[in-house]
């Protein structure tokens, strides 16, 4: 009898081992891919708590979105050397999940990821020169997405977004971009003090045109007073009055000389009679 209380315990852990071998749990945010004796099965299980057999062995993805950063040493396409910091927001297809275990098995992120990531960043990086990589950064960033896109989604990897963290060039560089710099900047101050110069001249010249033209305006309009006074003065001096005016300022004597407009005559100066008075 008492052999067999002996016993239950041992039964008792046994069906419990036996029980927890056929249970799985898949955690939230996982789906769980199913092998046989190491075959893949043909479907997958979502997250809780599901039964399987005790030769089953249940692999648990990933497919929430995760974010990996790498760190990559390339070259632009003038030879200079850039240190890249890429970031990378991903997620695998809870659909083909246990194709991508099948094929690459669940370490998909150093087996296919990282080198993918490493080849765009750098062959798209060697397509722009090192200023373009500065003035250009927008449009490089894209670029690399578009290629970890093309390229992930024949592995069932989804690419949510990417971002060029950090990009740093060698001091060489970096020194000769700032004085470029500084001399681009020199020259655009002294264009503008030139065009500014120029804009001075070109203001001050048409103040001296406005005042000449102004001093020509008033000088014509002087001329064209005094010339109609001259008119109107014309005018008024009729035969009338100008014989009033020559009666009025005559001194007594006769011309030395008359003419009709073709003889002239002339008339010998009047003798002065003196008269004597004898008292």
């Amino acid at each position: 009898m008492k052999k067999k209380w002996i016993a239950v315990p041992f039964i008792a852990v046994a069906v419990l081992i036996v029980i927890i071998s056929c249970t799985t749990q898949v955690p939230t945010g996982h789906t769980g891919v199913v092998t046989t004796f190491g075959k893949v099965s043909n479907y997958t299980l979502d997250s809780g708590i599901h039964v399987k057999a005790p030769w089953q062995k249940v692999v648990k993805m990933d497919n929430r979105i995760q974010r990996a950063t790498e760190s990559l040493s390339c070259f632009s396409s003038d030879i200079q050397e850039v240190s890249m910091l890429y970031t990378l927001n991903y997620q695998i297809s809870q659909k083909d999940a246990m194709t991508i275990y099948r094929t690459i098995g669940s370490d998909y992120y150093n087996t296919i990821i990282v080198p993918t990531v490493q080849e765009a960043v750098k062959v798209c990086t060697a397509k722009y020169t090192a200023e373009e990589l500065v003035s250009e950064r927008t449009d490089l960033a894209l670029a690399i997405e578009e290629s970890l896109s093309e390229k992930l989604t024949g592995y069932n990897i989804m690419v949510n977004s990417t971002a060029i963290e950090n990009m740093d060039f060698t001091d060489a560089f970096t020194n000769a971009v700032e004085a470029k710099q500084v001399a681009q900047q020199n020259k655009l101050k002294a264009e503008t003090e030139a065009q500014q110069k120029v804009i001075e001249a070109e203001a001050a010249a048409n103040v001296k045109q406005i005042e000449a033209d102004a001093e020509a305006y008033q000088l014509v309009k002087k001329a064209e007073a005094e010339a109609e006074a001259y008119r109107m003065l014309s005018e008024s001096l009729t035969d009338k009055v100008l014989s009033k005016m020559y009666y009025d300022n005559w001194d007594g004597k006769l011309p030395g000389v008359i003419t009709d407009g073709s003889t002239l005559l002339n008339i010998p100066a009047q003798q002065e009679n003196t008269t004597t008075v004898t008292e």
